[in-house]
């Protein structure tokens, strides 16, 4: 299974067939003496890792072969205008002023409103002067409102800026190995991968059956693998998924087993012998 991401969402998939072409060179031998079939481990997952925006390299922080972890930064792009932004949007987003001095306004408005009534009601105030004591008021909560509004806007704006400054921070979507790096600090990303990733933790492993194996294999059944040496050993593996569609031109179907693989001692690319148990 493959797919392609780019930058801290995964936001481009392409799943494949398994790699069975090698199985299917060995045609004759997917199944050996008591029921030994043939298979193929592989990793659980490979990535073609990219960019959410194009830009220069500024970082990579990895290389062929090294461990990462789910979230790790793996590179980084050039980003001093969008961290300029990012700040200016924070201070706008933590002015605080104008919402306070709008709040005295109207507060002072309520009070002068107050002490005017009592004016009004003995028939000291005209009318024409209550009517714009209440619209200094009515004005005053507006204004308060919209400086609340603006005070929020900025605080979107800030999470915005935020947003598009993490684009250009590259983090692994997933634990595993580096497979290939593909770019250096100082070139131009857009579309193309900067590195290739692996999860190694499960494996998978791929078996191709005639079709006269047809339901000899369910999902969630177990099997034994016994990987080529130099690796060797017995390990156990879970059956996810039975291929529902036969391939008409060769007359076989595929399964793919789960495999544990905590200590990294497995790796992909490894044939195997499978044992399904009864």
């Amino acid at each position: 299974m493959e797919k392609i991401v780019t930058g801290n969402t995964w936001v481009r998939a392409l799943l494949c067939i398994p790699l069975v072409l090698f199985l299917l060179a060995a045609r004759g031998a997917y199944a050996g003496p008591d029921g030994v079939f043939d298979g193929l481990i592989q990793p659980r997952l490979e990535v073609k890792l990219g960019s959410g925006t194009p830009g220069i390299i500024e970082k990579v922080n990895v290389d062929w072969g090294d461990m990462i972890e789910e979230g790790d930064v793996l590179a980084e792009l050039q980003s001093g205008v969008e961290k300029a932004t990012m700040q200016l949007a924070k201070t706008q987003a933590e002015f605080e002023a104008t919402i306070e001095a709008r709040k005295a306004e109207l507060e002072f408005a309520v009070r002068n409103q107050e002490r005017q009534k009592e004016l009004f009601e003995r028939k000291t105030l005209s009318l024409q002067n209550w009517d714009e004591v209440e619209t200094k008021r009515i004005i005053a909560e507006i204004n308060l409102i919209e400086a609340t509004e603006k005070q929020r806007l900025a605080e979107m704006e800030y999470r915005r800026a935020c947003e598009v400054y993490n684009r250009t921070i590259i983090r692994s979507p997933l634990t595993g190995v580096v497979v290939e790096r593909f770019l250096n600090p100082g070139e131009y990303v857009e579309d193309q991968p900067l590195m290739t990733l692996a999860q190694i933790d499960p494996l998978h492993v791929e078996v191709v059956m005639e079709v006269e194996n047809l339901g000899l294999v369910e999902v969630g059944g177990e099997a034994t693998i016994q990987p080529e040496p130099p690796v060797g050993g017995s390990y156990k593996a879970k059956v996810i998924v039975v291929d529902r569609v036969v391939d008409g031109g060769s007359g076989t179907f595929g399964i793919r087993l789960e495999m544990p693989n905590p200590d990294l001692r497995l790796s992909p690319g490894l044939k195997c012998k499978v044992t399904f148990n009864p």
